[in-house]
This record gives structure tokens, sequence and C-alpha cells, in this order.
């Protein structure tokens, strides 16, 4: 005889044993949809708008956040074929290295608000809210309202999603159409429909078009699990595959089909590729390359390079601790352990359960299965890529964590009269509490009183856990001990990650390598903040440096660059590397032409009121105000001026666009006003953001430095507002 508990979504235990179930008790399905308590609506509301709270407050301080995305979403705001394709600036030249669908929200906010960091980044929060909003219906299907709320609010409060969903990667649409790819495939499921499992296709069919090859990281689980566990014959089971599939191909490949076809002399060159075909870029530099290292016109030249003992190049160490590493941690690792924890707990109370997953217990392992497996799966490949990682990739996770963590509380919850549940739900809890300890203690002088709470907390839970489990079961006593430890639990478990969060969402995060909360010690490559508001001249916000301390203090590195404990490895042939020649202790942002980041790699420039009115005077009659190495670059002065800016040779300056010959031919047809150089001392030489012929030495790099070259050669410089222009209109020969 075991203690029968209450369901999940019961706020109050009930009182006095009853026989034990037959099989493993698992929330009924049915009950979860159909019997709503009073408190539910006003809870999952509580939910949203916390979530969309904690995700637009503050939103504006990060100005243009990335702005190699935000000139593009400018440029799409402006020109419909710049929507389309993607592209970086609205005359066409090149377009971003990934597919457009994460721009087009964004570009259509802007086209019909104006532009700004609020039109820019609001549709981002947005999607936040829908994860969340998506995350809670997956969970509440098969295991409670209780287990919902859990899920999302695990979700809202993880650092990195409190990050993305502010920012303007492509990141945070991946995710929510990853949450909605799993949701599709479980109702799918859930009675064999056909209907569902063709729009977790189309979904997967997006998830492409918004970050390639990422996209499929999780359809060998679910695909698996449908083709073993749906209940309906083998033959029609792979049958709905295939529709599936096809729909994945049509919802993800007409653009591609459309790229492809389109004769490559009208249309813009796809950025990222070295012969300017998408294909090239899916496959290499955002596929394979980014598992192998082998990353053509990447940073670091499309070779691996010596790096940490693990194997993972400039980008950090790779192996199975990599995502609990000290500047990956404290972004996604808070309830990682518990998630994996309650996997393991979850298929073994649920394995009994047969086949047919129209029965409650199968059904609810299949929702282990999936949220597990393409945890699993992602996890593995973020811990082994050589290639480019940033912890901000890391947000996928996200979801499945969250997931497993409100399934696992259910089903442990429900079995809490066992001893071995019981001790598991209180076990996992201390480890939680443990390991919020340690990745307190990782950011020097954040918050001590905290981590010492969240410890005592845990403990202090788990052990009420286990006393109202095994003491006098049933009575109200037990009762109230067990929900107060819940309550005492929940709270420490997250107090650390919101900590992080409201750390993150208080200060400026911009460029390209963001991580949430605050500094931590022993941060790799991935780990440094090239982060300042304010960026391309945004008007209104602070321009602070680079972040660095544990409160966000400034700590510079070589002309604004790598933070103290960080570098950026970068190819051979720079002159003094990150910085520039000489380098120097950079505090605060450069204006004119400084850059941000190396060389203004990661970062774009500060633009002064000089600069925009030279742009922007006589802009009708160009194509291009302007011209520069690297598209940061590029885009600051796009978006300072408003006016359409070349970024040549694409983000890294690599890509071989345009070629000399090409280049010369705009210039002799007018068509592009000013050439703008990077002065030396800054970013090494003028070929490239930190180096002569730009970064990795790739293909690319030789016809950045061939122009730039050029115009020394057959133009003046002149100094404007700190930076050097050149005047193409005006020769001097």
């Amino acid at each position: 005889m075991t203690t029968a508990v209450p369901p999940l979504d019961s706020p109050f235990p009930e009182r006095g044993p009853t026989p034990a179930p037959a099989t493993p008790s698992v929330p009924p399905a049915t009950t979860a949809r159909a019997a709503r308590p009073r408190w539910e609506r006003p809870a999952y509301l509580a939910l949203l708008i916390g979530t969309a709270a904690l995700l637009l407050w503050n939103l504006s301080a990060s100005g243009y956040a990335n702005s190699f995305y935000s000139a593009a979403v400018q440029a799409g705001s402006e020109s419909w074929k710049a929507f389309f394709f993607g592209s970086s600036d609205a005359g066409n030249s090149i377009t971003v290295d990934k597919p457009p669908a994460a721009l087009w929200p964004m570009a259509l906010s802007v086209r019909l608000f104006g532009l700004g960091s609020w039109q820019i980044l609001v549709p981002q929060a947005l999607m936040g809210v829908g994860t969340t909003a998506v995350l809670h219906a997956a969970v509440r299907r098969q295991f409670g309202p209780v287990a919902a709320l859990l899920s999302g609010a695990a979700f809202a409060l993880t650092p990195v999603a409190a990050l993305m969903f502010r920012f303007n990667n492509p990141d945070a649409l991946l995710t929510l159409l990853l949450t909605v790819t799993v949701y599709c495939v479980l109702r799918a499921l859930d009675g064999a429909h056909t209907k569902w499992l063709v729009w977790a296709g189309v979904a997967i069919g997006f998830a492409f078009l918004t970050k390639t090859l990422q996209a499929f990281v999780i359809l060998p689980p679910l695909a698996l699990l449908y083709a073993v566990c749906a209940p309906t014959q083998l033959r029609r089971r792979l049958g709905q595959l295939l529709l599936a599939g096809l729909a994945m191909v049509v919802a993800g490949g007409w653009w591609v089909a459309i790229v492809e076809l389109w004769p490559a002399g009208s249309r813009p060159y796809i950025g990222g590729s070295q012969n300017n075909s998408f294909l090239e870029l899916t496959l290499g530099y955002n596929g394979l390359g980014r598992i192998n290292g082998n990353e053509v016109g990447s940073v670091g030249g499309g070779g691996r390079q010596g790096g940490g003992g693990g194997g993972g190049g400039g980008w950090g160490e790779t192996g199975i601790d990599r995502l609990f590493s000290a500047n990956i941690g404290g972004q996604i690792s808070w309830l990682l352990p518990a998630a994996l924890v309650m996997l393991v707990a979850g298929l073994v109370i649920t394995w009994r359960a047969r086949r047919a997953t129209d029965s409650v217990e199968s059904m609810a392992r299949a929702a282990f299965l999936a949220w597990g497996g393409c945890l699993l799966i992602t996890a593995l490949i973020f811990s082994y890529m050589q290639g480019i990682f940033h912890e901000y990739y890391t947000v996928a996770l996200a979801p499945f964590v969250a997931a497993l963590v409100g399934m696992g509380v259910a089903v442990l919850w429900e079995e809490r009269g066992s001893p071995a549940a019981s001790l598991t739900l209180a076990g996992t809890l201390a480890l939680t509490a443990s390991w919020s300890y340690v990745l307190l203690g990782r950011a020097s002088g954040y918050l001590p009183w905290l981590r010492w709470t969240v410890l005592a907390a845990g403990l202090l839970a788990a052990a009420g856990l286990l006393l109202g489990s095994r003491w006098r079961p049933g009575s109200r006593t037990a009762g109230r001990l067990l929900l107060g430890a819940a309550a005492l639990g929940v709270g420490a478990a997250l107090a650390g990650p919101l900590a992080y969060c409201l750390t993150t969402v208080d200060s400026a995060r911009s460029g390209s390598i963001v991580t949430a909360g605050p500094a931590v010690a022993g941060g790799g490559p991935g780990g440094m903040r090239f982060s300042r508001a304010g960026d391309g001249g945004f008007p209104g916000g602070p321009q602070a440096g680079t972040q660095g301390g544990p409160q966000g203090t400034q700590q510079g590195g070589p002309q604004g660059g790598a933070p103290q404990g960080g570098t950026v490895r970068m190819a051979p042939g720079g002159q003094g590397g990150p910085g520039g020649a000489g380098g120097g202790q950079g505090r605060g942002p450069r204006t004119g032409g400084g850059q941000g980041g190396p060389g203004g790699l990661l970062n774009g420039t500060k633009t002064s009121e000089e600069a925009k009115a030279a742009l922007r005077a006589d802009a009708g009659t160009y194509t291009w105000a302007a011209a520069a190495i690297g598209a940061q670059n590029a885009a600051s002065y796009q978006l300072a001026s408003g006016e359409p800016v070349m970024p040549i040779g694409g983000f890294n300056g690599s890509d071989p666009s345009p070629t000399l010959a090409k280049f010369q031919e705009y210039v002799k047809e007018g068509k592009i006003h000013y050439f703008i150089g990077q002065n030396d001392g800054a970013s090494g030489a003028e070929g490239g953001p930190g180096m002569r012929g730009g970064p990795g030495g790739g293909p690319g790099g030789g016809t950045s430095s061939a122009i730039s070259e050029w115009v020394r050669a057959n133009f003046k410089a002149t100094t404007v507002g700190g930076a050097t222009f050149y005047d193409l209109t005006a020769p001097t020969a």
C-alpha cells in the first residue's frame, strides 16, 4: 500500500490513504484538458503578462542590438527586393549570412512604425511570449496546469532566453518554431493525426529559412518517435512521415529555389558564401563547417585553430561538460541537471505503458521521449561542434529543459508516496540548489547573499519534501508541509536564473557576441561582450563601452575589444591583433572611425554628426551613399544616416563581393559617393577589420584589400568627424 496523492493541478492535498494504482500514475490527459480550476486562467495570464513585462522592460537600452541584422531590417523596410533576399543594404549588394525569415517580422514592423529600437525588438519579445504559450499548451495536455505553469516560468526565467528574445538575432524565431514543431508532433501522436504532422513539417521548413541546418537537428528523434509510437499501422505511419517531409521541403525550399534560379547578376550576392551560392552557404559555412570547424571565410580563415585541449579551436573547448563551463553555464545550465534527472525518472515511471499512444501513460512517455530526445541531440551537437559557437546558441535548449522539468515534477509529485519518487524529487531539488550556488559564485562579487540563500532554501525544501511525504502521509499537517516545501523549492530553483535575467534586462546588450547576466571569471572567447548601446548612432542610447565587471562596469580591452579574460582568435597577418597595431586600453566608444570589438568585426562604429551629414548630402543621386569594409562598419553608418551603405566583403570582410572590377564599374557609373576607410591604429590596416586583407585570410580578404588599396591610390582622403572618407566622385588623377 502506498499513499495516493492528488493531481498536481489540485491546489490542496486530499487526506487519507487509498490503494495504490496498478500502473504508474500519470496526470490524465483528459482531466488536464477538461477540468480547469478557477485559478488556472488568472495564473496563465499572469505567466504571459510577466513574461512580456520581463522581455519589454528597458528594451530600448540596447539600441539597435546587433547592427548587422538591424541594417538588413532597415533595408528590407525600404526595398521589397531587399526584404525578400535579406539584403544588408537597400542597394542590394549583398545579403546577410542567414536566410531572411527572421528579418521579415522586424522589417514589417519597421515598415509600419518607422525605424527604431522598439520597432525592431518588440517582435522578438512577442516571439518569447508566444514560445511560452506554446510550451504551456504542450505540457498542459498531458500533465496539467501546474506542470505547464512551472515549465512556462522555467523557460521565461532562463537567462539566455531573456537575452535572445530581447535581441534581433535569428535564434528567437528559431526557438519558437522548434517549440511549435514538438507541440505539433505530440498532437499528431495523440491519435495519429496527419494534419498535425504536416504542420510540424511546415514549422521545420520555416525554421530552415531562419537558421538553415540547425532546424534539422531535432528531426531524427521526432521522426523516429513517430515511426515507432504512432497508434496506427506502420505503412500509414511512414506515409504520414513522407507527407510531413514534403511539407517541410515546400515550406523551406520555395525561397531557396527562387534564389538559386534567379540570375546572379540581378540579385544580391549571397553573404557568407565564397561562390555566391545559398546551397554552398547552407552546406559549408552554416552547415558542416559548424561541426568540423572548416568554415571558409569565417573568423579564423576556414581551418581549425589551436585552442583548448578539448579541440574546440578558437571557440572554446569541446566536451561533455561544455554546457556547464564558466562562460556557458550561467546562460542555460541552471536547470539542466534537473532536466536530465527528470527525463530518466519520467521514462522509468511511464515505461510499462503500451505502445498505443491513445493511452494516458503512453502519451506521457511519448512527451518525455520527444522533449528529451530534442534536448539530448541538441546538447550533444553543441558540446562537440568545433566551428563557430556562441553562448546564445543555447537558447534552443531552453524549451526542452523547461518542459522536462515541469513534466518530471508532475510525475514525481504524483508518485511522491513512493520512497524512490520522493527521494528523487528531493535529491533533484538539492542538486539544483547546489548547482545554483556554484553558478552564482562564478561572478565575483555578484549578490553574495543570494548564493547562500538559494543553497539553504533548496536544502531546507528538499528536507521538507522528504519529511512531508513520509510523516503521517495524507494528514493536513503533512499536506501543508509538502506544499510549503514545494513552494520554497520552486523559489530556490528559480532565484538564481531570475537574478541573471534581471541583470540582463537592466543593462544594454549589443554587438555580435552577447551573453546574459554578469561577467564571470574564466569566460572563454565566446564569453566576451563587445557590447555598446547606441551603436550606429542610435539616438538617446547610453554610450557604454565594453561591458565587463559583475555590475556591467566598463573594462575594455585593446581598442574597446576583448574584455579581460578573453581573446578573439584571428588568422595570422593582422597588425596588432584585435584592436590593431599597438593595442591600447580603450575605454568607452570611439567616434568616427573607431571600431567596436576587434577592428569593428563584432560591433560597429559610433557615427559622428559630421559623418551623418556627409552621407545624407545628395544621397538620392547615388545607389549607395558609401561603401565600407565589413558589414558591422557599414551597418553603423547606414543606421545612423538612413542611407544605403555597401558592406564590402560581407560580415567578416572576407566574402569576394564585390570584385575589384565590379567596384570600379560602380564608381565609374557614379553609384557610390564615398569609401569609408579605417583609421590606422584603430583596426590594423584599411584592408579589413583588424588586419590587412580582412579577417580570416579567406578568398574575399584579398578582394577587400585590393579595393581598399585601389581607393587609396586613386582618391584623396579627408577626415570627416574623425573618420576617413574618400570622395569617389573626385579622383586624384
